[in-house]
């Protein structure tokens, strides 16, 4: 094994590069070359494969800082189709012309998929990346109890009535989550005082998709009701519940996961007809239908002093800045160890694999891997991890007790010292008045290497210049 390739595809998130930097890292120390692939799977299907030696001469490029949010590599959601062989061919082509002994690919369900086809031709391992963390398994067995594919049911809450074993979980949670809880929580403490101020009921829509872990990490915030896609909202339980919160406070906090459904199963807000390249439905709009539901539902005696219950009534989507900024201590430190663990189980010769994140309360965490089909059900659908019912109160719309523990195992000490340095060094750093900012593209530019170089783009004018 003399030479690794890695990527990061899919959405960004605030781990990647600490991902890159831990498996760079351990290429290091066993002597391995770790080229870094541009733009996801849209560098592969490139014909030039442009690509940056993240480690010459085994060490690691300063450009690739663990602290800094997203990918310094770039990132797509293009996606390598395996029913096109002769594509394949032509990718898997282009790497062996490159050297490439294995690829690394960071991502989540899409980039797992997408990295089937080539895994088949070379060795391949996943190192997970989501803020919705939705990779992974509430049990080992789950799969076993899909007995329908995948569709556009509503997901279903976790099996059996016991509380869930958090100790069997596979991959506890994925770089990124963590952090995008930082962010959600911070929010719905600022809009908790607009709230409060101005007697209004506040609707706060996080990210997740089908999975609604950051609504329930946003739980630390304290709001006053959950909403999360997994437990179907019955409105007129829901509403009542509101009023009451209302009358005893003067205000309401609402957290609500984008994907959440109705009694029917219908998605609350509207949805895209279409899909994203990696086949997900794109979620729109849950806030705002709430919003109106509830406009229409609750009278107009609950709220002195405004005109409508809409007026009373706002929408807040915390929205891209979940995905963004500096990665906190949790996610810094365990995305490392996943990146490095990828690079291990390439090296120990296990090929189509995921590395994991594993908890346990006598050993905390450590990193494992699994192959990658343990996470396909009988169809080869990789399903999003859903909360476990046992993770949430549907009678009073907020955090169970079993919940809590799990986020507490994550959360704890999910934020460094180093973090809170950071904050008070950095933000009002005066620096910043007088210089704009300096992205680290202008410099990676110059280390971009191509498999064959560039055509030139006037080739007749070079011809006519020569005696």
């Amino acid at each position: 094994m003399k030479r690794l390739a890695i990527l990061t595809a899919g959405g960004d998130t605030p781990a990647l590069n600490a991902t890159l930097h831990g498996a760079v890292t351990r290429a290091n120390q066993l002597g391995i070359e770790i080229f870094g692939l541009v733009d996801g799977y849209s560098g592969l299907l490139d014909e030039q494969l442009p690509h940056i030696p993240l480690n010459p001469l085994l060490a690691t490029i300063p450009e690739l800082d663990p602290c800094r949010g997203g990918t310094i590599l770039g990132s797509s959601r293009t996606y390598l189709d395996g029913s096109d062989p002769a594509l394949v061919d032509e990718v898997a082509g282009r790497l062996d012309k490159l050297g490439i002994d294995g690829l690394v690919a960071v991502g989540g369900d899409g980039t797992l998929n997408g990295m089937q086809p080539l895994a088949e031709r070379l060795p391949c391992v996943l190192a997970p990346k989501t803020i919705d963390n939705d990779l992974g398994l509430n049990s080992p067995d789950e799969p076993t109890s899909w007995t329908e594919p995948l569709g556009d049911s509503p997901p279903a809450v976790g099996n059996g009535d016991e509380p869930l074993d958090i100790s069997r979980m596979v991959n506890f949670a994925t770089p990124g989550y963590a952090t995008a809880v930082f962010v959600v929580v911070q929010a719905i403490r600022r809009i908790r005082t607009t709230a409060e101020s101005h007697r209004r009921i506040a609707i706060v829509e996080v990210m997740g998709r089908q999975s609604g872990y950051i609504a329930l990490g946003g739980s630390y915030g304290q709001p006053d009701l959950v909403a999360i896609p997994e437990v179907p909202v019955e409105f007129d339980r829901f509403a009542e519940r509101v009023s009451e919160v209302y009358r005893q406070q003067q205000h309401v906090v609402v957290v609500i996961g984008e994907g959440i459904v109705d009694e029917t199963g219908q998605g609350l807000g509207a949805t895209s007809p279409s899909v994203d390249p990696a086949g997900n439905v794109i979620f729109r709009g849950a806030a705002e239908a709430l919003r109106q539901r509830l406009a229409d539902t609750l009278p107009a005696t609950l709220f002195r002093g405004h005109a409508t219950p809409a007026a009373a009534i706002f929408t807040r989507k915390v929205g891209h800045t979940q995905r963004g900024g500096r990665p906190v201590l949790f996610d810094r430190f365990h995305a490392a160890r996943l990146g490095g663990q990828a690079v291990d189980l390439i090296h120990q010769d296990r090929p189509d694999h995921v590395a994991t994140l594993q908890w346990s309360s006598s050993d905390g965490f450590s990193v494992d891997g699994i192959p990658a089909s343990q996470l396909r059900d009988r169809w080869g659908v990789v399903r999003p991890r859903l909360v476990h019912h046992s993770f949430f109160d549907e009678e009073n719309w907020r955090i169970s007790p079993r919940g809590c523990d799990y986020l507490r195992a994550i959360f704890t000490d999910a934020v460094g010292s180093g973090d809170v340095e950071h904050l008070r060094g950095d933000l009002f750093d005066t620096g910043h008045l007088a210089t704009t900012y300096q992205s680290v593209n202008v410099r990676l530019a110059q280390r971009v290497r191509r498999v064959t170089p560039p055509e030139t783009e006037h080739p007749e004018a070079e011809s006519s210049s020569q005696p």
